[in-house]
């Protein structure tokens, strides 16, 4: 970022130029050079000056983003607490369907590792998913 002394020193080099040219066209962009570079002088110095009184972006609030990774993981904790309650009740296809989606969902290098988790978990739970509820 350049600082007010900077823009003033190439508006000045650009007065310079504008002096010395003899094409009425180059002289012409030479003095719109110098007037925007004096006016990025100007503003630059004034955000220098009032820089207490702008507006100032935050730090994002982590924790929002905290909250709504809990309330997603509740909702998740819930939704496969419900659906190992059906477990037994699901059709065959849609069970390998959802074990294959289940076990790919890890890093790739872990998928067996996380099919066979699965794999005992669905084993160790299957009887209490059938017992019907009170």
């Amino acid at each position: 970022m350049f600082t007010p002394k900077q823009f003033r020193k190439q508006a000045e080099e650009f007065g310079e130029l504008v002096k010395t040219s003899t094409n009425a066209d180059q002289s012409s962009e030479f003095q719109r050079l110098e007037a925007s570079f004096n006016t990025l002088a100007d503003n630059e110095k004034w955000l220098l000056d009032n820089h207490q009184k702008t507006v100032h972006a935050t730090a994002p609030d982590r924790s929002v983003g905290v909250k709504l990774a809990e309330e997603e993981e509740h909702v998740l904790r819930c939704l496969g607490a419900a659906l190992i309650m059906q477990w037994n009740t699901l059709p065959t296809k849609l069970r390998r369907e959802l074990f294959d989606n289940a076990g790919a969902m890890g890093e790739l290098l872990e998928t067996s590792t996380l099919r066979a988790q699965i794999a005992r978990f669905l084993h160790k739970h299957k009887d209490e998913a059938a017992a019907p509820s009170p």
